[in-house]
């Protein structure tokens, strides 16, 4: 089987490229990296020139081009059935494809007001209207899924649908925005996966500085 390439952006800032990473990686599966950093006002042409949206991530596999994290994931788990990238259980795989889904689609108001940054020192900001409600229904999905499965992830082992949330992650903890003991819990065993650590550790290395406005 050909290895997939996957095409990213920043990792300190781009959390919709640091789902399908942390899904791939964290499942073991073998594929080629190619970061092109964001070039702020205009837009990266080296981006533009892979995607046909002009936006990261991408996966490339032969001749074929997949975009958007989601998709992405999908795509990857039917390649590989054995990754574990998907529930075994079908209603499980149904609840992980319907949280994904609601984390593709939703909480743009914490999305907006509290972007990725992983090298952001930890601190509260004032927040806008809409943030708590999206904390709160976040919160609510990821004790609902730990209680039904035991935990240690959403699904009891790790899957696509916790890559799906790993930048909120990133978000409630640096903005300093959850208290409860369980979201706690699950953020720190978020942080602890091997993916996750060596993510982190190459977004603190890179040069690249970007205003929070234009992320």
């Amino acid at each position: 089987m050909d290895r997939p390439t996957l095409y990213i952006a920043n990792k300190n800032y781009s959390s919709w490229s640091f789902r399908p990473w942390m899904a791939l990686t964290g499942a073991g599966v073998d594929f080629e990296e190619v970061l092109i950093p964001f070039d702020y006002p205009g837009g990266n042409p080296d981006i533009k020139a892979v995607s046909p949206t002009g936006r990261v991530p991408l996966l490339r596999h032969g001749a074929l081009k997949i975009w958007e994290s989601l998709a992405i994931i999908e795509y990857v788990a039917e390649l590989y059935p054995d990754a574990g990238l998907l529930p075994r259980d079908r209603a499980e795989r149904a609840l992980a494809r319907s949280v994904s889904m609601e984390m593709l689609s939703s909480f743009r108001a914490l999305r907006s007001a509290c972007p990725m940054n992983i090298r952001r020192p930890k601190g509260r900001i004032v927040l806008p209207d809409g943030v708590d409600a999206d904390i709160s229904r976040i919160e609510t999905i990821w004790r609902d899924l730990l209680q039904q499965s035991g935990g240690p992830f959403l699904f009891g082992a790790f899957c696509g649908a916790d890559a799906m949330f790993a930048p909120v992650v990133n978000r409630f903890d640096v903005y300093d925005l959850v208290s409860r003991n369980d979201t706690l819990a699950y953020m720190e065993t978020m942080k602890a996966h091997p993916a996750w650590r060596k993510w982190e550790e190459a977004a603190r290395a890179e040069p690249w500085i970007v205003p929070e406005d234009e992320v």
